[in-house]
Protein backbone atom coordinates (compact mmCIF):
# COMPACT_ATOMS: atom_id res chain seq x y z
CA UNK A 1 0.00 0.00 0.00
CA UNK A 2 1.47 3.27 -1.14
CA UNK A 3 0.87 6.00 1.31
CA UNK A 4 1.23 9.75 0.26
CA UNK A 5 1.57 11.72 3.00
CA UNK A 6 1.55 15.75 2.59
CA UNK A 7 3.84 17.66 4.85
CA UNK A 8 2.94 20.56 6.13
CA UNK A 9 4.90 22.41 3.51
CA UNK A 10 2.84 21.19 0.89
CA UNK A 11 -0.93 21.79 2.57
CA UNK A 12 0.39 25.48 3.80
CA UNK A 13 0.81 26.24 0.53
CA UNK A 14 -2.55 24.79 -0.89
CA UNK A 15 -3.98 26.88 1.98
CA UNK A 16 -4.79 24.20 3.76
CA UNK A 17 -4.58 22.98 7.33
CA UNK A 18 -4.86 19.09 8.65
CA UNK A 19 -6.38 18.28 11.77
CA UNK A 20 -3.10 16.66 13.58
CA UNK A 21 0.39 16.97 12.83
CA UNK A 22 2.55 13.71 12.96
CA UNK A 23 5.55 14.02 14.76
CA UNK A 24 7.79 10.76 13.46
CA UNK A 25 10.37 11.45 15.64
CA UNK A 26 14.19 10.03 15.11
CA UNK A 27 13.43 6.18 15.55
CA UNK A 28 10.67 6.72 13.33
CA UNK A 29 12.41 8.58 10.59
CA UNK A 30 15.45 5.80 10.41
CA UNK A 31 15.50 2.85 12.11
CA UNK A 32 14.29 0.12 10.10
CA UNK A 33 12.23 -1.52 12.70
CA UNK A 34 10.56 1.69 13.65
CA UNK A 35 9.74 2.69 9.76
CA UNK A 36 7.43 -0.38 10.19
CA UNK A 37 5.30 1.33 13.03
CA UNK A 38 5.22 4.93 11.01
CA UNK A 39 3.61 3.51 8.10
CA UNK A 40 0.66 1.57 10.70
CA UNK A 41 0.28 4.91 12.36
CA UNK A 42 0.03 6.28 8.92
CA UNK A 43 -2.37 3.47 7.58
CA UNK A 44 -4.76 4.19 10.59
CA UNK A 45 -4.81 7.85 10.66
CA UNK A 46 -6.00 7.35 6.71
CA UNK A 47 -8.45 4.54 7.68
CA UNK A 48 -10.56 6.72 9.59
CA UNK A 49 -10.08 9.76 7.83
CA UNK A 50 -7.85 11.97 10.07
CA UNK A 51 -6.40 14.28 8.00
CA UNK A 52 -3.05 15.13 8.97
CA UNK A 53 0.49 16.08 7.84
CA UNK A 54 4.10 15.57 8.83
CA UNK A 55 6.69 18.46 8.89
CA UNK A 56 9.43 15.89 6.53
CA UNK A 57 13.06 17.51 6.25
CA UNK A 58 11.84 20.37 8.48
CA UNK A 59 11.80 17.76 11.58
CA UNK A 60 14.52 17.74 13.95
CA UNK A 61 15.21 15.76 17.15
CA UNK A 62 13.16 16.87 20.03
CA UNK A 63 16.61 17.48 22.11
CA UNK A 64 15.25 14.31 24.42
CA UNK A 65 18.17 12.66 24.45
CA UNK A 66 20.81 15.64 24.64
CA UNK A 67 18.38 16.74 27.76
CA UNK A 68 18.89 13.07 29.30
CA UNK A 69 22.91 12.87 28.82
CA UNK A 70 22.95 16.19 30.33
CA UNK A 71 23.49 18.65 27.36
CA UNK A 72 20.79 21.28 28.07
CA UNK A 73 22.37 23.66 25.79
CA UNK A 74 22.19 21.72 23.01
CA UNK A 75 18.78 20.98 24.06
CA UNK A 76 17.06 24.00 24.20
CA UNK A 77 18.91 24.71 20.90
CA UNK A 78 16.93 21.94 19.05
CA UNK A 79 13.63 23.24 20.95
CA UNK A 80 13.67 26.56 20.42
CA UNK A 81 14.27 25.50 16.30
CA UNK A 82 10.99 22.90 16.53
CA UNK A 83 9.07 25.59 18.31
CA UNK A 84 9.55 28.56 15.79
CA UNK A 85 9.12 26.00 13.06
CA UNK A 86 5.64 24.65 14.60
CA UNK A 87 3.98 28.24 15.65
CA UNK A 88 4.85 29.04 12.10
CA UNK A 89 2.61 26.29 10.75
CA UNK A 90 0.46 27.41 13.79
CA UNK A 91 0.21 23.46 14.91
CA UNK A 92 -2.34 22.98 17.72
CA UNK A 93 -2.52 19.26 18.12
CA UNK A 94 0.87 16.91 17.63
CA UNK A 95 0.67 12.87 18.01
CA UNK A 96 3.60 10.92 18.19
CA UNK A 97 4.35 7.27 17.90
CA UNK A 98 7.64 7.69 20.48
CA UNK A 99 7.05 8.43 24.20
CA UNK A 100 10.09 10.59 24.63
CA UNK A 101 9.14 12.65 22.03
CA UNK A 102 5.60 12.67 23.26
CA UNK A 103 6.95 13.56 26.93
CA UNK A 104 9.25 16.36 25.56
CA UNK A 105 7.12 18.42 23.65
CA UNK A 106 4.59 18.00 25.77
CA UNK A 107 5.80 18.86 29.64
CA UNK A 108 8.82 20.42 28.27
CA UNK A 109 8.23 22.35 25.11
CA UNK A 110 5.96 24.82 27.19
CA UNK A 111 8.99 26.16 29.35
CA UNK A 112 10.80 27.15 26.22
CA UNK A 113 7.15 28.53 24.61
CA UNK A 114 6.13 25.92 22.72
CA UNK A 115 2.24 24.81 23.89
CA UNK A 116 0.87 22.19 22.05
CA UNK A 117 -2.01 19.29 22.44
CA UNK A 118 0.39 16.17 22.41
CA UNK A 119 -0.72 12.74 22.32
CA UNK A 120 0.68 9.76 21.71
CA UNK A 121 -0.46 7.06 19.58
CA UNK A 122 -1.94 4.59 22.02
CA UNK A 123 -4.55 7.34 23.03
CA UNK A 124 -5.47 8.19 19.59
CA UNK A 125 -6.29 4.42 18.69
CA UNK A 126 -8.01 4.03 22.40
CA UNK A 127 -10.09 7.34 21.29
CA UNK A 128 -10.85 5.40 18.07
CA UNK A 129 -11.66 2.31 19.56
CA UNK A 130 -14.11 4.47 21.89
CA UNK A 131 -15.80 6.29 19.02
CA UNK A 132 -16.29 2.87 17.00
CA UNK A 133 -14.28 3.48 14.40
CA UNK A 134 -11.45 0.74 15.07
CA UNK A 135 -13.27 -2.32 16.01
CA UNK A 136 -10.23 -5.27 15.85
CA UNK A 137 -12.47 -6.97 12.98
CA UNK A 138 -12.04 -8.01 9.52
CA UNK A 139 -8.10 -8.58 10.14
CA UNK A 140 -5.86 -11.39 11.87
CA UNK A 141 -7.32 -13.24 14.38
CA UNK A 142 -5.33 -13.25 17.57
CA UNK A 143 -7.26 -15.91 19.52
CA UNK A 144 -5.33 -18.48 21.07
CA UNK A 145 -2.26 -15.84 21.65
CA UNK A 146 -1.22 -14.77 25.32
CA UNK A 147 -0.26 -11.23 24.87
CA UNK A 148 0.89 -9.06 27.48
CA UNK A 149 2.32 -5.08 27.27
CA UNK A 150 5.44 -3.69 28.01
CA UNK A 151 4.67 -0.10 29.78
CA UNK A 152 7.62 2.27 28.05
CA UNK A 153 8.99 4.82 30.89
CA UNK A 154 7.90 8.19 29.41
CA UNK A 155 4.48 6.54 28.72
CA UNK A 156 3.47 5.47 32.27
CA UNK A 157 5.63 6.72 34.99
CA UNK A 158 6.48 9.65 33.36
CA UNK A 159 2.44 10.65 31.93
CA UNK A 160 0.32 7.92 33.75
CA UNK A 161 -0.77 6.77 30.33
CA UNK A 162 -1.26 3.00 31.55
CA UNK A 163 -4.71 2.44 29.99
CA UNK A 164 -4.70 3.12 27.01
CA UNK A 165 -2.49 0.96 25.59
CA UNK A 166 -4.19 -2.07 27.17
CA UNK A 167 -7.52 -1.10 25.93
CA UNK A 168 -5.99 -1.31 22.44
CA UNK A 169 -5.10 -4.98 22.94
CA UNK A 170 -8.67 -5.80 25.42
CA UNK A 171 -10.79 -5.26 22.43
CA UNK A 172 -8.53 -8.33 20.99
CA UNK A 173 -10.10 -11.78 21.11
CA UNK A 174 -6.76 -13.08 22.99
CA UNK A 175 -5.78 -13.71 26.47
CA UNK A 176 -3.83 -10.58 28.19
CA UNK A 177 -1.23 -11.57 30.74
CA UNK A 178 0.74 -8.62 32.76
CA UNK A 179 4.19 -8.88 33.37
CA UNK A 180 5.17 -9.25 36.84
CA UNK A 181 6.67 -5.76 37.02
CA UNK A 182 4.39 -3.38 35.25
CA UNK A 183 2.20 -0.25 35.31
CA UNK A 184 3.51 2.18 37.98
CA UNK A 185 5.88 -0.93 39.26
CA UNK A 186 7.26 -1.15 34.98
CA UNK A 187 10.67 -2.11 34.69
CA UNK A 188 12.81 -0.05 31.99
CA UNK A 189 13.90 -1.48 28.73
CA UNK A 190 17.34 -0.04 29.49
CA UNK A 191 17.27 2.44 26.54
CA UNK A 192 15.57 5.32 28.55
CA UNK A 193 17.93 8.27 29.55
CA UNK A 194 20.54 8.47 26.41
CA UNK A 195 21.29 5.24 27.11
CA UNK A 196 20.55 3.41 23.82
CA UNK A 197 23.48 5.34 22.29
CA UNK A 198 26.22 4.05 24.48
CA UNK A 199 27.63 1.10 25.51
CA UNK A 200 25.68 0.04 28.98
CA UNK A 201 27.98 0.25 31.78
CA UNK A 202 29.63 -2.37 33.81
CA UNK A 203 27.67 -4.91 35.23
CA UNK A 204 26.10 -8.43 36.19
CA UNK A 205 23.53 -8.67 33.40
CA UNK A 206 22.05 -5.69 30.78
CA UNK A 207 18.09 -4.80 31.65
CA UNK A 208 16.46 -5.72 29.02
CA UNK A 209 18.28 -9.22 29.50
CA UNK A 210 16.17 -8.90 33.06
CA UNK A 211 13.29 -7.50 31.77
CA UNK A 212 13.52 -10.89 29.09
CA UNK A 213 12.82 -13.04 32.37
CA UNK A 214 9.52 -11.37 33.42
CA UNK A 215 8.42 -12.16 29.64
CA UNK A 216 9.16 -15.60 29.78
CA UNK A 217 7.64 -15.81 32.90
CA UNK A 218 4.25 -14.30 31.95
CA UNK A 219 4.95 -17.41 28.53
CA UNK A 220 3.46 -14.52 26.30
CA UNK A 221 3.59 -15.47 22.89
CA UNK A 222 3.36 -11.38 22.06
CA UNK A 223 5.08 -8.88 23.85
CA UNK A 224 3.22 -5.60 22.60
CA UNK A 225 5.39 -2.26 22.97
CA UNK A 226 4.54 1.85 22.71
CA UNK A 227 7.83 2.62 22.07
CA UNK A 228 11.01 2.35 18.80
CA UNK A 229 13.63 2.64 22.07
CA UNK A 230 11.93 -0.62 23.81
CA UNK A 231 10.92 -2.36 20.38
CA UNK A 232 14.66 -2.29 20.27
CA UNK A 233 15.76 -3.98 23.58
CA UNK A 234 12.90 -5.99 23.85
CA UNK A 235 13.64 -7.45 20.11
CA UNK A 236 17.63 -7.60 21.85
CA UNK A 237 15.98 -9.48 24.77
CA UNK A 238 14.11 -12.11 22.48
CA UNK A 239 17.18 -12.80 20.73
CA UNK A 240 19.37 -13.20 23.65
CA UNK A 241 17.21 -15.75 24.55
CA UNK A 242 16.92 -17.65 21.08
CA UNK A 243 13.38 -17.09 21.38
CA UNK A 244 12.76 -15.48 17.76
CA UNK A 245 10.71 -18.74 16.36
CA UNK A 246 8.19 -18.13 19.48
CA UNK A 247 7.96 -14.62 20.54
CA UNK A 248 7.01 -11.55 18.71
CA UNK A 249 7.39 -8.21 19.21
CA UNK A 250 4.99 -5.97 18.05
CA UNK A 251 3.80 -2.39 18.25
CA UNK A 252 0.02 -0.99 19.36
CA UNK A 253 -0.38 -0.21 16.29
CA UNK A 254 0.78 -2.55 14.30
CA UNK A 255 -1.27 -4.90 16.38
CA UNK A 256 -3.97 -2.52 15.52
CA UNK A 257 -3.81 -2.84 11.66
CA UNK A 258 -3.56 -6.47 11.63
CA UNK A 259 -6.58 -7.18 13.51
CA UNK A 260 -8.64 -4.73 11.88
CA UNK A 261 -7.06 -5.41 8.55
CA UNK A 262 -6.09 -1.86 7.38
Amino acid sequence: MNQKIPTMAEMAAEGKKPEILFWVGCAGSFDERAQKITRDICKILNHVGISFAVLGTEESCTGDPAKRAGNEFLFQMQAMSNIQVLDGYEIKKIVTGCPHCFNTIKNEYPDLGGNYEVIHHTQLIQQLIDEGKLKAEGGESFKGKRITYHDPCYLGRGNNVYEAPRAALEILDTELVELKRCKSNGLCCGAGGAQMFKEPEKGNKDINAERMTDVLEAKADIVAAACPFCMTMLRDGVKLENKEQEIQVLDIAEITVRANGI
